[in-house]
C-alpha cells in the first residue's frame, strides 16, 4: 500500500509539474511580449540625447549595470516574488488589488452592498492573527472618508496608465522592429518606408481584433519563444566575439560610475534605461489566465536569462565599436548574414506584444466598465472556450487612431519612448502603493514591513519616474494628457453613478403601495413577465411608481432585477441568483438580485431570461417546501422598512427528490440557504453598510417515512405550487418585457460652478453619445419600455 501511494504521489507531482510547464510555455505569448521586445529599444532611447558613447565605455557599462539591477530589483524581487502573492482568488491587476482591499477594509465607493455579498464562496478571507497596529491602520482608513476616494482616484490612475500604455505599446514596438529597415536601405527610401510599413502593420493589427486572440493564439507562445532563443543567442555570439570580460559591468559600482561622469545627462537618461522593465506589470495583471508557478518559471529560467544575455551582448558590441555609422540600435549589433530573418522574427514578436497589451486595455476597461467606473460599452466575447477573451470596438477604434497619430506625430523611438515611459512608472507606483496597503490589511504584517516595501521599491521606481518627468515636452505630456482625459471622465460617471443611486434610494416607494394597486383603483395584471431593472435591492423604485402612473397596468408575473457588481473576481453560477417574493405568494411578485464579479461574462437576454424563469420556478419550490414547516415570512425574517420576505440562493442544481434545508436564525439579517454546497442567503435589508450578525445554525430535514402526517399539507401544498408555477409558465409563453428607466440627471439648485459642470454637461453628454442600458442588457427593443426619469441631486 505504502509503494502504491508513493507511486500515485510521484504521478500526481509529475503532472502537476508537466502543467505548470506547459502553462509556462502558453504564457510567454500572452505575458511576455511586451518585456522581451525592449531590447529593440533600450539603448537607442538612452542614448538619444542626454549621454553620449565615449571611448572609454564607462557610459554603455553604466548602462548595462542599471539594466540588469532594474530587472532584478523590479521584476524578479518585486513582481516575481511579492506583488505576484497578492492575487485576488487568483486574478491580478489594479483592480483585483483594489477589490482584495475593499473586502478586508470598508473602503469601498461602491453601492447597494450586502451582507450576502460576504457569503460568497469567492469572498473568503484569510485571517492570520491581526495586530494592533494593523487595526489602528485599517480604523484610520475606514474613519476619513477622503481616504476612500483618494485610494479609488489612485486606482483610476493606475487604470487611465494602463490604457494609456495600450496606446504607446503598439506604437514604439513595431516602429522599432521596422526601424532595423534603416540598415538595409539608403537613408532617402528608409525616410518614405517605415511609417508607410508601420502604420499598416498597426492598421492590421486592430482590424482583427475583432477576431479574438484564440483565432491567431496558437503561434504566440512559439514567435516568443524563438524571439528570445534568438536574442540569448546574439547575446552569447557579441559576448564571445567581442568582448567576454562585459560581465564585470554588472557590478554595482558602475553604477556610481556613470552617474559620477555624466550627473544630470545621466539622471535624465533614466528615463530611456526603465523601458527595460515595460510589460512587467503584464505578469501581474493577466495571473488569472496563468499560475503563479507557471509565470515564476517561465520569467526567471527562460525571459530573465534571455533579456540579460541579450543586454549583455549589445554593451559588448558596442564596447568595440564607437565610430558607428548609424545610430545606437539594436540590428547595428545583429550579424549581417542573420539580419533579415531577425527583422522578421522581431516585427512579429513586437505585433504578439503589441496584442498582448491591446488586450489588457480591453479587459481593465471591463473591469472598470463592471464597477460603476467607466461609460458603458459594447463587450463582446470573442471565445467561448477561454474566459476573458473580449472585444470592445469602440475602444478598439480609438486606440487605433490615437496609436497611429502617435506614431505619425512623434516619427521616432525617442519621443515614444519618453510617454511609454512615464506611463509604465506610473502604473508601478501605484502598484506599489495598493501592494503595501495589501501586506497591512489582509496580510496583517507590521506597518515596519509594508513601509519598508513602500520606501525600498517606491524610492527605485520615484528616481525613474523623476527622470521621466523631465521630458515632459518630449513625449511625456502625452499620457498625462491621456490620463487627465480619461480620470475625468471615469470620476464623473462614477460620481454621477453614486448619487442616481442615492437617489433612487431616498425615493423608492414602500411594499404597501405596491400591494394596494388592485382593481379597485383601475389598475388591471396583463399576460406575461415584466422585469423592472433598478440598482436597488429593497423596495419599489420610483420609475416603477412613475410607470405605473402614467399605464395603469403591469404584468402578472411582477420581478424586480439588479445586475449589480460585487467585489470580486467571479461569481460561481450556483450563487449567482439570489430570489425572494415581494409581497405575498398570491401577488406573483418577486425580487432577483444577479450578482457578478469584475471578470464575470453577462449572459445573453436569451440565456438570461431562461435561466431566471428557471431559478423562480426553483424557487417557487423551495419556498413552498419551507412553508410545510416554517412561516415563509415571519417578522423576524421581513424588513421594516419594506415588509420584505428574506433572499435565498437559487444554485443551478435541480431539485431531486426531497432536498435537506439549513435555515441561520440571527438577529439581523436572517439567512436561508437550500441544501446545496456552495449556498448562503441573507436578507435585503442593508443597503449601504454591511452589519455582522450573530448567527445560530439550526437544521431540519423533510422525512419521507411519514407519509400520513404530511398527506393533507402536501396534497394543498401541491395544488398551490402547482398553480404558482403554470402562472409563471403562462407568463413566458405570453412574453417577457424589460422596463428600464430612461434617465436625465441635473444638478440642484445651489449647487457648485464644479457640481453643475460635472453633471449637467459631462455625466449627461457621456450618456448620450455612450451605449444605453437596454444594449449592455443585451435588450431586444421589441421586448423594451423605458420610463422617463428626471433625477434631481
Amino acid at each position: 500500500m505504502d509503494l502504491e501511494f508513493g507511486r500515485s504521489l510521484d504521478t500526481s507531482k509529475k503532472d502537476s509539474w508537466k502543467t505548470t510547464l506547459l502553462l509556462a510555455y502558453q504564457s510567454l505569448g500572452v505575458v511576455y511580449g511586451d518585456l522581451s521586445t525592449s531590447p529593440l529599444y533600450v539603448y537607442k532611447s538612452t542614448f538619444a540625447e542626454d549621454i553620449q558613447h565615449s571611448e572609454s565605455n564607462e557610459e554603455i557599462y553604466g548602462v548595462l549595470s542599471f539594466v540588469f539591477w532594474t530587472l532584478t530589483l523590479v521584476p524578479l524581487f518585486k513582481y516575481v516574488f511579492v506583488v505576484l502573492r497578492a492575487d485576488d482568488n487568483g486574478q491580478g491587476g489594479t483592480f483585483a488589488l483594489y477589490s482584495l482591499i475593499c473586502r478586508h477594509a470598508k473602503l469601498s465607493l461602491l453601492p447597494n452592498r450586502q451582507v450576502a455579498d460576504e457569503a460568497l464562496s469567492t469572498y473568503k478571507l484569510e485571517h492570520p492573527p491581526e495586530k494592533k497596529s494593523s487595526s489602528r491602520v485599517k480604523m484610520y482608513l475606514e474613519k476619513h472618508k477622503v481616504l476612500h476616494t483618494a485610494l479609488l482616484i489612485l486606482v483610476l490612475l493606475g487604470t487611465c496608465m494602463v490604457i494609456g500604455d495600450g496606446v504607446l505599446t503598439p506604437a514604439i514596438s513595431v516602429f522599432s522592429a521596422v526601424s532595423g529597415l534603416e540598415l538595409s536601405m539608403s537613408k532617402e527610401h528608409h525616410q518614405y518606408a517605415v511609417m508607410p510599413i508601420t502604420c499598416f502593420i498597426l492598421v492590421c493589427l486592430f482590424a482583427l481584433q475583432h477576431y479574438g486572440t484564440h483565432r491567431v493564439g496558437f503561434f504566440f507562445a512559439p514567435v516568443v519563444l524563438t524571439w528570445l532563443l534568438c536574442i540569448s543567442a546574439l547575446g552569447l555570439y557579441n559576448i564571445i566575439h567581442w568582448n567576454p570580460h562585459v560581465y564585470q559591468a554588472l557590478s554595482p559600482y558602475y553604477m556610481f560610475k556613470f552617474l559620477k561622469k555624466t550627473r544630470k545627462g545621466g539622471w535624465m537618461s533614466l528615463g530611456g534605461i526603465l523601458l527595460c522593465i515595460t510589460g512587467s506589470e503584464a505578469m501581474f495583471a493577466d495571473l488569472g489566465h496563468f499560475s503563479y508557478a507557471a509565470i515564476q518559471t517561465a520569467f526567471t529560467f527562460l525571459v530573465y536569462p534571455a533579456l540579460i544575455l541579450a543586454y549583455m551582448g549589445q554593451a559588448a558590441y558596442l564596447s568595440q565599436h564607437h565610430d558607428t555609422s548609424y545610430k545606437i540600435s539594436f540590428y547595428v549589433s545583429v550579424p549581417e548574414s542573420v539580419r533579415w530573418p531577425v527583422l522578421v522574427v522581431a516585427i512579429l514578436a513586437s505585433v504578439v506584444g503589441s496584442q498582448a497589451i491591446i488586450s489588457g486595455t480591453f479587459s481593465i476597461i471591463n473591469q472598470s466598465q463592471s464597477l460603476g467606473c467607466f461609460p458603458r460599452v459594447k463587450v463582446i466575447h470573442t471565445s467561448d472556450k477561454i474566459h476573458g477573451q473580449i472585444y470592445i470596438p469602440e475602444i478598439n477604434w480609438v486606440l487605433m487612431i490615437l496609436c497611429i497619430a502617435v506614431t505619425i506625430g512623434f516619427r521616432d523611438i525617442k519621443h515614444m519612448g519618453n510617454a511609454s515611459g512615464l506611463a509604465v512608472m506610473t502604473v508601478m507606483l501605484v502598484t506599489t502603493c495598493l501592494t503595501s496597503l495589501v501586506i497591512i490589511l489582509c496580510w496583517h504584517k507590521p506597518p515596519i514591513v509594508a513601509l519598508s516595501f513602500l520606501l525600498f521599491f517606491g524610492s527605485i521606481e520615484l528616481l525613474y519616474f523623476s527622470a521621466s518627468l523631465t521630458k515632459f515636452t518630449e513625449g511625456a505630456w502625452l499620457p498625462i494628457l491621456l490620463a487627465l482625459f480619461l480620470m475625468t471622465i471615469m470620476f464623473v460617471w462614477h460620481y454621477a453613478t453614486i448619487k442616481k443611486y442615492e437617489f433612487d434610494l431616498h425615493n423608492k416607494v414602500s411594499l404597501e403601495w405596491l400591494l394596494a394597486l388592485g382593481p379597485s383603483l383601475g389598475i388591471a395584471r396583463v399576460p406575461g413577465i415584466g422585469l423592472v431593472f433598478t440598482d436597488l435591492t429593497s423596495g419599489i423604485p420610483a420609475n416603477f411608481s412613475r410607470f405605473v402612473t402614467n399605464l395603469p397596468a403591469f404584468h402578472r408575473v411582477l420581478v424586480f432585477v439588479c445586475v449589480k457588481s460585487v467585489p470580486v473576481p467571479f461569481v460561481p453560477p450556483a450563487e449567482r441568483y439570489l430570489v425572494g417574493r415581494v409581497g405575498p405568494a398570491t401577488h406573483r411578485s418577486y425580487r432577483c438580485i444577479v450578482r457578478y464579479g469584475y471578470r464575470d461574462v453577462h449572459q445573453d437576454v436569451d440565456s438570461f431570461e431562461s435561466e431566471l424563469v428557471a431559478r423562480l420556478a426553483d424557487f417557487i419550490r423551495y419556498d413552498w417546501l419551507r412553508s410545510q414547516h416554517t412561516n415563509p415570512c415571519t417578522e423576524d425574517d421581513s424588513n421594516e422598512s419594506t415588509s420584505e420576505c428574506r433572499l435565498a440562493v437559487i444554485g443551478t442544481l435541480a431539485f431531486s427528490g426531497t432536498p435537506a434545508f439549513e435555515i441561520e436564525e440571527s438577529v439581523q439579517p436572517a439567512s436561508v440557504s437550500v441544501g446545496f454546497s456552495t449556498v448562503e442567503s441573507v436578507t435585503d435589508v442593508i443597503e449601504m453598510e454591511p452589519v455582522r450578525a450573530v448567527e445560530k445554525r439550526v437544521r431540519f430535514a423533510i422525512d419521507d417515512d411519514d407519509d400520513d402526517s404530511e398527506s393533507d399539507v402536501r396534497t394543498d401544498m401541491e395544488v398551490k405550487l402547482r398553480e404558482e408555477l403554470e402562472d409563471l409558465l403562462a407568463a413566458q409563453e405570453a412574453g417577457t418585457a424589460f422596463i428600464l428607466g430612461h434617465s436625465h440627471v441635473r444638478a440642484k439648485q445651489g449647487s457648485s460652478v464644479l457640481k453643475r459642470l460635472a453633471i449637467n454637461f459631462g455625466y449627461n453628454f457621456l450618456r448620450r453619445n455612450c451605449r444605453g442600458p437596454d444594449v449592455a442588457l443585451k435588450v431586444p427593443p421589441v421586448s423594451l419600455l423605458e420610463v422617463g426619469m428626471v433625477y434631481v441631486v
